[in-house]
């Protein structure tokens, strides 16, 4: 199986106390809580792709750290995957480390970018059934205004029509899912697991939101 989890910030005392809000006593209890959420999800031949900032560490802390963390890592590099900058640092707990990367996930394309990429390949790239065979996974923005904002581009976006190869016109297509591991309480998901998780999540948000028709 294979899973996905942005910006999970080990040993990122501030994420916890400020932006972020986590709400852990202290770092430390941060990071068992989220070894323990990893761990209860993910085995020894499992797969687990990070979209970058996995952790705040220090090499050593890392080192660690990783040891801890179950499954094959891969790792989309992160600007604050500052432990990369240490040419000594052994890079082997990783099967890559890369900035950008596109893979295929039970007959779908995966865009995997810790920055948010608004127009991605294959996005216009559709099944019989109107479902997308392509995906943007990305980290970074967290749970802040700049993800609103996405959010906002993609609704403008799948609302805009577009005349398609068959000259009718079709709603543009638009798929980029936020991997932040609060969005799913620090779990790597499968990818079937962060569509679903964010589409439970919008529609709850539009249920949240005032009517203004009143």
């Amino acid at each position: 199986m294979r899973y996905y989890i942005a910006d999970c910030h080990f040993y990122h005392a501030q994420l916890n106390d400020h932006m972020d809000h986590r709400g852990f006593a202290d770092v430390t209890q941060m990071n068992e809580y989220m070894i323990r959420k990893w761990n209860e999800k993910v085995r020894k031949n499992d797969s687990v792709v990070i979209l970058g900032d996995i952790s705040y560490g220090t090499p050593e802390e890392n080192e660690a750290l990783f040891a801890r963390l179950q499954g094959k890592l891969y790792l989309i590099e992160g600007n604050h995957d500052r432990f990369l900058r240490d040419k000594k640092y052994e890079t082997d707990r990783f099967e890559w480390i890369r900035p950008y990367e596109e893979l295929h996930d039970n007959q779908r394309k995966v865009i995997l970018s810790h920055y948010p990429v608004m127009c991605y390949n294959g996005q216009y790239r559709l099944k019989h059934n109107g479902e997308p065979k392509t995906y943007m996974l990305y980290g970074h923005v967290h749970d802040t205004t700049d993800q609103r904002l996405i959010e906002q581009f993609q609704s403008i976006t799948r609302s805009t029509m577009k005349k398609g190869m068959d000259g009718e016109m079709h709603p543009v297509p638009c798929h980029m899912i936020n991997c932040f591991c609060m969005y799913s309480d620090y779990t790597p998901l499968s990818l079937d697991e962060w569509i679903r998780n964010d589409a439970d999540r919008m529609q709850e948000k539009a249920a949240e939101a005032p009517d203004l028709s009143l």
